[in-house]
């Protein structure tokens, strides 16, 4: 359905509780001294703190379409620096933005690494999968709810997966016939379907039509597969 989608939230924070497999580079220094003063505490400027149980990292997760706050969703967080391993480690608060700039969820948890990383005294390593990239399920909590086109104007729109002129026709034939000229085909991917404006007759007809089949054009399929 035209404009209703994820939408894609990234933000950075820190992983704290790793055992000596974090990092100590000068931004995770300062990311944070940066926390620690929004909780009132003041370091020392020539203090220079050993946080080898630390790491810089990004978060990112997908905001899904329909969302609501006080929904979850999973996050994945990445090591943006020199951190060993973030097995162990917990994600502090972390606030998730959209490309405008907002808030949309936040994100704090345990993670969950698949990877392991062994070393040898001569030197040798062994590494299994990425142990610089957790999850954590259900990691964030939505903030803020996305607006959806669906609920807005007197039509909605439908995109075929694979733009195709015969199964275009074949869609908005196939919703004519159950309520006549409600449907057009646009061009070779879109179908502009009249829906009715109160919001909940607009979902009720929704629900009817995902349950309608029609047969898209099969050789174009075959082609392009």
């Amino acid at each position: 359905m035209e404009g209703v989608r994820s939408n894609q939230l990234i933000g950075y924070g820190l992983v704290v509780g790793l055992p000596g497999t974090g990092e100590q580079s000068p931004f995770t220094e300062q990311s944070f001294k940066t926390m620690l003063s929004n909780f009132g505490i003041t370091m020392p400027e020539n203090l220079k703190p050993k946080i080898k149980n630390v790491a810089a990292v990004a978060v990112h997760a997908e905001l899904t379409a329909f969302a609501k706050p006080g929904q979850t969703i999973d996050v994945t967080v990445s090591s943006m620096g020199s951190a060993q391993s973030l097995r162990g480690g917990t994600l502090l608060q972390t606030m998730l933005m959209g490309l405008d700039g907002n808030a949309y969820a936040v994100a704090q948890g345990s993670l969950v690494v698949s990877g392991l990383g062994l070393g040898g005294l001569d030197g040798s390593k062994i590494l299994v999968n990425i142990p610089t990239v957790g999850r954590i399920a259900n990691g964030a909590t939505v903030e803020r709810e996305i607006k959806s086109p669906f609920s807005m104007g007197d039509s909605i729109t439908f995109n075929l997966h694979n733009s195709d002129f015969t199964t275009a026709k074949r869609l908005s034939d196939t919703i004519n016939n159950l309520i006549v000229g409600s449907a057009k085909a646009i061009d070779a991917t879109s179908v502009k379907v009249t829906a009715p404006r109160d919001i909940s007759d607009r979902v009720s007809f929704l629900s009817v039509l995902e349950n309608l089949e029609f047969e898209p054009n099969i050789t174009f399929s075959k082609n392009n597969s």
